[in-house]
């Protein structure tokens, strides 16, 4: 493909990602200071390639699967963030009194207000997680109890439950102590194993309602397990503002696969610490009519993915420019400490 091909492409996928509307010849001539027939050739040479598609209703081109993909690997440059895009992202890696989760939380919104697409983080297995403290926290005269698991690298689960009598919960509480005192610095996945083996043999001896309370903590512990990935949502419903989405069977199609959990944690990006990978289409394994951007992350010795979800006319220079800035910055973070 020659240079004013090139230019071509990369000015009509960077104007049809703008405007959502396809590109016609005499939009570009004055650009390229060529006459209409001269860009029209060049376009159907484009097309020829399988780069451009032409539009049904009009006669303008957009950008095809193929020439994006031709256009993030060979035209496209990240864009450098603003001075304001900084300052937030500053402030947040700054705060040393959030907690992991809040952390993640507040990121993934962030990302999404910047780059008003749908934003995800998928934490590693809790497996590598132990525990670090139990709390039961009685919410009044209902009889209903919150009982909150929190692990080591910060991560922190609650589940709430009922229990018949009150008296009850003075016993689940003093459980709590015991397991306290025995079961921190034990791997998440172990935790049940010897809830059954060794505190469950406890307090049979000293509580009426042990079996009770034993199942209290075995749920909770299950729970903890069960979220093998921990997934934080920014902006779930921001990629439903874009042209791509106007009617209501494309939303229900894309908001039902945002639900299923296990098409979610095909997200997860295997690739290094150091890349921001581009999948577009049916190349994301999650829906052919998006695109994901995604690179891995380290945050307090904890793994994960960012993922930007948008459609497939994606602003791909700010997404990968932001999502490089950020991995520079959570990794230098790491190997500062």
């Amino acid at each position: 493909m020659g240079e004013r091909q090139e230019n071509i492409l990369k000015a009509i996928v960077e104007a049809y990602i703008k405007t959502a509307k396809p590109i016609g010849s005499k939009s570009l001539c004055k650009r390229f200071k060529c006459s209409s027939a001269t860009i029209r050739n060049e376009m159907g040479e484009l097309e020829n390639l399988g780069l451009l598609e032409k539009n049904h209703i009009s006669s303008g081109r957009v950008p095809s699967e193929k020439g994006y993909k031709y256009y993030v690997q060979h035209l496209m440059k990240p864009k450098e963030l603003t001075g304001e895009d900084v300052l937030k992202l500053q402030t947040l890696f700054h705060n040393k009194e959030l907690q992991l989760n809040d952390s993640i939380n507040k990121t993934v919104e962030i990302i999404s207000e910047l780059t008003n697409y749908t934003s995800v983080i998928l934490g590693k297995s809790s497996r590598e997680n132990t525990l670090q403290k139990v709390e039961i926290i009685p919410l009044g005269e209902s009889n209903k109890i919150i009982a909150m698991v929190c692990t080591n690298k910060g991560i922190m689960k609650n589940k709430q439950f009922f229990v018949e009598d009150p008296k009850e919960i003075e016993e689940v509480v003093k459980t709590s102590e015991i397991i306290n005192k025995m079961l921190v610095g034990t791997p998440i996945d172990e935790v049940s194993e010897r809830l059954e083996f060794e505190i469950k043999p406890i307090i049979s001896k000293q509580m009426k309602q042990y079996e009770a309370v034993y199942h209290i903590f075995a749920d909770a512990f299950h729970d903890f397990l069960n979220q093998s990935q921990n997934v934080y949502f920014g902006g779930k419903t921001k990629i439903f503002n874009e042209p791509e989405y106007n009617d209501v069977a494309s939303i229900k199609k894309l908001a039902s696969k945002f639900e299923d959990q296990d098409l979610i944690k095909r997200i997860e990006e295997s690739e290094s610490l150091e890349d921001v990978k581009i999948y577009i289409g049916n190349e994301t394994e999650f829906d052919p009519n998006v695109t994901i951007i995604k690179s891995k992350y380290k945050l307090n010795g904890e793994e994960g993915t960012i993922a930007i979800i948008g459609p497939k006319r994606m602003e791909y220079d700010r997404v990968v420019g932001l999502l490089s800035y950020l991995q520079k910055e959570l990794n230098g973070e790491e190997e500062s400490k």
